[in-house]
């Protein structure tokens, strides 16, 4: 009787798209979409800056004890001196492992890179800061994008695309609230303190969205590219001679040959000693 076949599995795809995949396209078209609308100034834009500035300005001349809390936070916890640190802290920790090198060189790649494309924008924009009467707080360099912004959204990024998976469910949660309040709380801060536009910060915030996505992106591509996937059918394998169909389950090796049955001496069957066949 031969064993039933089961119904072969349904395999799941080897190369499921990543999410930093199509996310990417999506961050870079939105920023780029921003960045045309801030390059040739659009009223709608403007406007809307302009009123959102102009109101958390009041609030941030009316209310000097936030204001100050506001401004250790941007300038000490949340400053882009202070994030870089910190992800050069996490290179240095990974490089001592031998399997955390390469993604090491690629966060320390990633920031590096970050950094030059704002310093860039900043110069080819060269959108001005808001000019308050009564300012609370002051900065350089120009405006679009805000530094503060995409820097804590690169860093912050690439962080919890290291920890992902390494930590346990309690842990990852807590990394994902940081990192929220971060570049949430760092952009905020720009726009009360009165030295960004509204669309500054959120350009900060797509343009590093982008960078991490990019990243993230491109290193799971080199890697899955020099590691192919695993087999993914578990089935057990059959060995060639169980494949033949009408032939006995046993190996040829397993297959006894019955013996020669022995008969006593003083049974009739046996030969007489001296007798010649």
């Amino acid at each position: 009787m031969h064993p039933a076949h089961a119904e072969p599995r349904t395999r799941p795809p080897e190369h499921a798209p990543p999410l930093a995949s199509r996310a990417a396209p999506v961050l870079a078209l939105c920023s780029a979409l921003l960045l045309l609308l801030v390059a040739v100034r659009w009223r709608p834009l403007v406007n809307a800056d302009a009123a959102i500035a102009r109101t958390t300005h009041r609030w941030a001349v009316g209310e000097r004890g936030l204001t100050h809390v506001f401004r250790v936070l941007t300038d000490w916890v949340w400053d882009p001196e202070t994030m870089r640190l910190l992800c050069a802290a996490a290179v240095l920790w990974l490089a001592r492992r031998r399997a955390g090198r390469r993604p090491a060189l690629w966060v320390a790649g990633t920031c590096v890179l970050a950094a030059v494309l704002q310093q860039a924008l900043k110069a080819a924009v060269g959108r001005p800061r808001p000019v308050w009467p009564d300012p609370v707080d002051s900065a350089g360099y120009a405006a679009f994008p805000s530094g503060h912004a995409m820097t804590a959204t690169v860093v912050c990024g690439l962080l919890l695309w290291l920890i992902h998976r390494r930590v346990a469910r309690t842990g990852w949660r807590l990394a994902v609230a940081t990192a929220t309040v971060s570049v949430v709380g760092v952009g905020l801060t720009r726009v009360w303190l009165g030295v960004h536009w509204a669309s500054d910060v959120l350009g900060g915030w797509l343009l590093g969205a982008t960078v991490v996505a990019a990243a993230v992106w491109a290193y799971d591509r080199r890697t899955r590219g020099r590691n192919p996937p695993a087999r993914t059918d578990h089935r057990p394998r059959v060995c060639p001679a169980h494949r033949v169909a009408g032939k006995s389950r046993h190996r040829p090796s397993q297959v006894r040959t019955p013996r020669p049955r022995r008969e006593p001496p003083d049974s009739p069957r046996a030969p007489l000693l001296g007798s010649r066949s």
